[in-house]
């Protein structure tokens, strides 16, 4: 059976207030000194609040009903990886984007999850204001949770557009997080496989 949903697992119970983003939209415009009359702003309150909507989904999804029953028994106990999920996310510093890809590993005592599952997870998780350290963390965790397998390992690599656009402007800077859980923690060789696995044919992120 799933786990029960721990505090950031919960889905928030109301739905996004759309006139209340609208509403400071339009004022954030005035603040710019913009006119949000002129054709180009006349809509953007609206765009920018179905905008927020869908980026953020992840408060408003529950993970436990996104996994629906696609947990299966097996008797296999190999690493399992799925490798080069992108995700897209919101950094709660400046509520600008960063993006990625992610790696998940974990290796299974009896229980397995549908493939599609895990990049769906990855996208709950990333559909909210985030920091990519907790994000990782919250990845991993959840996995653990469910299926208590024998290790998880969780790997989120980002390129942040608030020190890409701003600050330190540093384009190609990436960064690099990692959880590691069970015996992907306890024992080197599993977690130097595991990091052998993702680094074979591993591209440059690009925007």
């Amino acid at each position: 059976m799933p786990p029960k949903n721990k505090k950031t697992h919960q889905p928030f119970d109301s739905e996004i207030d759309a006139p209340a983003i609208e509403s400071a939209v339009l004022h954030m415009l005035k603040a710019f000194g913009e006119n949000p009359k002129r054709e180009g702003l006349q809509n953007t309150p609206k765009r920018v609040a179905r905008m927020y909507a869908e980026l953020l989904g992840g408060y408003r999804e529950d993970p436990v009903k996104l996994i629906n029953n696609a947990l299966f028994t097996v008797d296999y106990d190999d690493m399992v990886i799925v490798r080069d999920i992108e995700f897209y996310s919101l950094c709660e510093h400046h509520m600008l984007p960063f993006i990625g890809r992610a790696h998940v590993a974990y290796i299974p005592r009896g229980k397995v999850i549908g493939l599609s599952k895990i990049p769906r997870i990855v996208d709950l998780f990333a559909r909210r204001l985030q920091v990519q350290e907790r994000m990782t963390r919250q990845i991993a965790d959840f996995i653990n949770d469910l299926l208590k397998p024998q290790g998880v390992a969780v790997v989120m690599e980002g390129l942040h557009m608030c020190s890409m656009m701003r600050g330190v402007k540093k384009h190609d800077a990436r960064m690099t997080t990692a959880t590691m859980l069970g015996s992907f923690r306890n024992r080197a060789a599993t977690r130097q496989e595991f990091l052998d696995n993702i680094s074979r044919g591993a591209g440059p992120l690009k925007i």
